[in-house]
């Protein structure tokens, strides 16, 4: 930008009112995008961070499959105490996986065949064992973040939007309307139980714009949203 900042001056001098202010818009696009990178790279030479916690084991068995995740929700907590990222995405992909070992449960079939339960009352109480033991880890996982601070000593579930939800309303079915989600964290108003009209629901991405403008993030729209979601104002 700074080699080329004389000739778009000049340039500039010859242009009519819409073609500068389109030239203006692409300078400061491009200015934004130098500026991100500076911020990049001066971001990757601080010091890489430590932690006193041991290197975890990776569980050897398959069906060890609710320790890989809690395996994978300490990664996470650390990667947030430690500032090594902003942003996570797990996919918990329980589908693929073989039998999953739960404590107290006798399960002896894999996930995808029990999703596809067609109430059957054994595989619906099977399935009930694999989701509460799915919630007591996501629930660990949120009073870490509320036991942890961030590199300023503030409390590192108020600064942090924990989304935990499915791609299905009735995996039995295959339904993708009226999804299960849980927010915790953040600025926004928690304690509560929010149901919608089945029928009439709002686009999930209503939910995205509002966990984003909780975070400062000036945005109006996101993908199909139609504004935001009603009830999770800002505490």
């Amino acid at each position: 930008m700074d080699s080329i900042a004389d000739q778009s001056k000049s340039l500039n001098r010859r242009l009519g009112k819409n073609d500068r202010e389109r030239m203006d818009q692409y300078t400061t696009a491009v200015r934004e995008v130098e500026k991100r990178m500076k911020e990049r790279q001066d971001w990757e030479r601080l010091p890489k961070p430590t932690t006193t916690e041991a290197m975890p084991e990776d569980p050897d068995s398959p069906a060890q499959y609710m320790e890989k995740t809690e395996l994978m929700y300490r990664m996470a907590r650390l990667a947030f105490e430690t500032d090594s990222t902003r942003s996570i995405t797990l996919l918990l992909d329980s589908n693929n996986s073989p039998t999953i070992r739960v404590p107290g449960a006798d399960i002896s079939d894999g996930y995808h065949n029990l999703s596809h339960h067609g109430k059957n009352e054994k595989k619906l109480s099977r399935l009930d064992a694999i989701d509460r033991q799915h919630m007591r880890l996501v629930g660990n996982l949120i009073n870490d973040l509320q036991n942890s601070t961030d590199g300023n000593q503030s409390n590192l579930l108020e600064n942090t939007i924990v989304m935990y939800g499915s791609n299905f309303g009735d995996a039995s079915k295959h339904t993708t309307d009226n999804m299960p989600v849980i927010v915790a964290g953040g600025r926004l108003k928690h304690g509560q139980h929010l149901a919608f009209d089945r029928d009439k629901n709002y686009p999930l991405p209503n939910l995205f714009v509002s966990m984003l403008q909780s975070m400062d993030i000036e945005l109006e729209q996101f993908a199909t949203s139609t504004g935001t979601m009603t009830g999770l104002d800002v505490a």
